[in-house]
This record gives structure tokens, sequence and C-alpha cells, in this order.
């Protein structure tokens, strides 16, 4: 059995530093991997991404992450990520990577993605530039999920994960109001999904959503925002080489 623990939307800055850690320490008797789904920071400052950093460094368990909308906020996710990588983080942006944990191999797939709407209700790429842009951006990032689920499909693993900030699916929204759902996702990230293939696709962003939701290909999508999970991480268990249950 493989034991994901997630969480996204922890928005942490420097009044909340050991606000986590001790949950966290937790994590070796019960997950393999810790996924961040994104807005780790408020405003994406480098003091606050330290703040992340001293709650996950040295945890006893691999930790992925992508960044969030809030995460970029500061316009410098660079420095964002080279801090949580220097905690020991793999930090995901159209990438993949493979993580070990008991023999079992964990591929996760990562990207923050982007708004844009779903089916039926979706942005075009149409009009102005700006608007081309938009959609364009968030084309980009569901190509750069696809690419990484497409290699992890050739690293023999046991699991695939697909990690995003924006939701994938509109049933995990269910509770935002939906005049914003353009925002908080895309079905862009559901057509990689399915397309490459996953056991489990994890977000954040959706504060006021609900956690379970399933893309139209089968792919379990779960929505592990803190606010919609009420703790510190969910620890989903996934048995090897088949889908969630």
């Amino acid at each position: 059995m493989i034991r994901i623990a997630a969480v996204g939307d922890i928005h942490m800055g420097p009044d909340s530093q050991g606000v986590l850690r001790p949950a966290f320490e937790t994590l070796p008797g019960c997950a393999d991997v810790l996924l961040l789904a994104g807005d780790l920071t408020r405003h994406g400052t480098p003091e606050e991404a330290r703040v992340v950093a001293r709650e996950i460094a040295g945890l006893g368990v691999p930790v992925v992450a992508v960044l969030g909308n809030h995460d970029h906020h500061d316009n410098r996710p660079q420095e964002v990520t080279a801090i949580l990588q220097d905690a020991g983080a793999q930090v995901l942006e159209g990438q993949a990577t493979v993580v070990t944990a008991d023999g079992s191999r964990i591929g996760v797939a990562g990207t923050k993605g982007f708004g844009g709407g779903f089916v039926g209700r979706n942005a075009g790429e149409f009009g102005e530039p700006l608007m081309k842009e938009f959609v364009r951006y968030s084309r980009r990032c569901a190509d750069g999920l696809r690419t990484g689920l497409e290699q992890l499909a050739g690293e023999d693993c046991d699991v695939r994960v697909a990690l995003t900030h924006f939701s994938p699916v509109p049933e995990t929204l269910a509770g935002e109001p939906l005049e914003i759902y353009p925002f908080l996702g895309s079905y862009l990230l559901a057509e990689a999904i399915d397309t490459a293939g996953a056991d489990l696709a994890v977000h954040g962003h959706a504060h006021a959503g609900t956690e379970h939701g399933m893309t139209s290909g089968g792919v379990r999508v779960r929505n592990v925002a803190q606010p919609v999970i009420g703790r510190a991480f969910h620890v989903y268990h996934m048995p090897v080489g088949a889908r969630l249950p």
C-alpha cells in the first residue's frame, strides 16, 4: 500500500512558523511522500518561503511541490522555488519526478496550472492578444503536465500522480461561486491527465470547494486545500498497481 500525504493552500507567513511542523514530523509513520499543492505562501516573498522551508526541512519523507498563484504574487517564483529546493523539496513546473518508498516507485508530474473554465463554459483562444495569451498559458501548463505524465509512463512507476494548484474538474469546486469557476481551473488539465494517464490527481486553490471529483476518463481528483480537508494534510492509501478505491 502506497501512502500519499497531500495538502495545499497553507498560506504561511512569519507569524505561522512552527504551526505545521509538529504534524509534519509524524509523516514518516503514516505516509511515504508529502505533496504540496501550491499557495504555500501568502504573497510569494522569499521571507515567507523560508518559513515554509523550515516547516518541511528534514522530514524523513520526500516532499514534492508545485507553486500556486499566491506564490507568484511578488513576481519572484524562481527565488521561492530555490528556497524550497534548498530545504529538500522538489518543485515541479511541467516536470516529473519519481520517489521511492519501501521498494515502490511513486511518480509525480506537476504544474501550477491556470484558469480558463470547463467544457461548455470555457475561454477560447480568440480576440485580443491578452485573451489569447491567457488561454495559451493555460495550454502550456497542461501540455507540461501531459508531458510529465507521459514521461512517467516509461519509468515503471507503481502509481502516477498529477499534482496541480488549479483544478482540472468543476466537481471539486462545488461550494465556490459559479462566477469564479473560470479562475479556479481549466478542463485542459483534465484532458492532459486523461490523455497521458494517472492514478490520482491532487490540487488546491478552491478554499470553499469540496474534496472529491473525477475526470471524464475516470481518474480520481482530490481537492486538498487546507480549508477543505480541515487538517495539516490528508493521507490517501493506494494499492500498488491499482487505482484509488
